[in-house]
């Protein structure tokens, strides 16, 4: 019998977390992070990470448990992702997987297998001081040369995933994106239920600069600002996410701030298209389109829990439903 894993995703700003946590509820679950910032202490508006007092009572994994001098990949998340999973189940409960990085979500998911790029620092470091010198763009255009679906999905931005795409083709001579598709084309090892929350495009994108404004009132030059003081600067991965690379810009006078709310805006628009675009490739995915349901949170809920008695033995965990 495989072991019940529920996944809960969608686009940036779609409204996870709130759904999250009735699911989680209701199926007796606890939460795994698969957000590539929300890891990371003191980033905590920029990174939209949940409150305390949010979590009514359900346990979260993956969420304030590094520094931000630490580096955060999918290598990464896959093992503590099945570390966390593993301690779910002994307490008789259900991992639900939830954030925006699909490529996280997938590498847990299918228990894609890393191993052969694991090796070749001399590689990465090789090809760090390439885009340091030349440019992320420069480097973006070598990705584009030799794997155009993977330059295709990866914003030039994305160093750190430039880097990986660039550096499995010269240690493999094969594509990542072939690698991918063949690690994704596994069955997965889960009982998996993949739901992928989702909303009308300009409803979400009003959603998306609500939120940013939300973060300038709620401090984010404060929170960066704090941030470079401790030491922590643009080179670190973690000071590359949407949000604080921008506000370090303007802190370091690059621009104002004006300009630094609209590029955090545009950016993040951008984003969670390409976050759909990933999500539309997934297979058996569930999409839950909120406006379908009038945007009632109930039965948003409520349609994913009827999906789950289907394929889940809900019973069989504390905390579950049958009704």
């Amino acid at each position: 019998m495989k072991r019940p894993l529920v996944v809960l995703t969608g686009p940036t700003a779609v409204g996870k977390t709130k759904a999250s946590i009735a699911l989680a509820k209701a199926i007796g679950g606890e939460i795994i992070s698969a957000d590539s910032m929300q890891v990371y202490k003191y980033m905590d508006i920029g990174s939209a990470k949940i409150r305390p007092e949010e979590m009514d009572g359900i346990p979260h994994h993956l969420v304030d448990e590094l520094m931000p001098s630490e580096e955060f990949n999918v290598v990464r998340f896959q093992k503590l992702a099945q570390v966390a999973a593993e301690h779910i189940y002994e307490r008789g409960r259900i991992p639900v997987v939830v954030g925006g990085t699909g490529f996280y979500i997938q590498a847990l998911l299918y228990g894609i297998d890393f191993t052969e790029n694991e090796a070749g620092s001399g590689i990465r470091s090789r090809l760090a001081g390439y885009a340091q010198r030349y440019g992320a763009d420069k480097l973006h255009e070598r990705l584009a040369e030799v794997d155009g679906k993977s330059a295709a999905l990866i914003h030039p931005n994305n160093v750190k995933r430039v880097i990986r795409a660039l550096e499995f083709y010269e240690q493999t001579g094969q594509k990542i994106s072939d690698h991918n598709e063949r690690e994704r084309a596994k069955e997965s090892p889960y009982n998996a239920a993949y739901f992928v929350l989702t909303d009308d495009r300009e409803h979400l994108y009003a959603r998306i600069n609500s939120r940013v404004d939300k973060m300038i009132e709620d401090g984010l030059v404060a929170e960066v600002s704090s941030l470079k003081k401790m030491g922590y600067t643009k080179e670190l991965v973690s000071m590359q996410g949407l949000g604080y690379k921008e506000i370090l810009d303007y802190l370091d006078g690059r621009c104002t701030l004006e300009e630094a709310v609209y590029t955090i805006k545009r950016d993040t628009r951008h984003f969670a298209k390409r976050q759909i675009t990933w999500f539309k490739r997934e297979r058996n995915v569930i999409w839950i389109d909120k406006k379908a349901y009038g945007y009632d949170e109930d039965e948003i809920v409520h349609a994913m829990i009827k999906h789950l008695e289907g394929v889940l033995c809900l019973e069989d965990y504390s905390g579950g439903t049958s009704s």
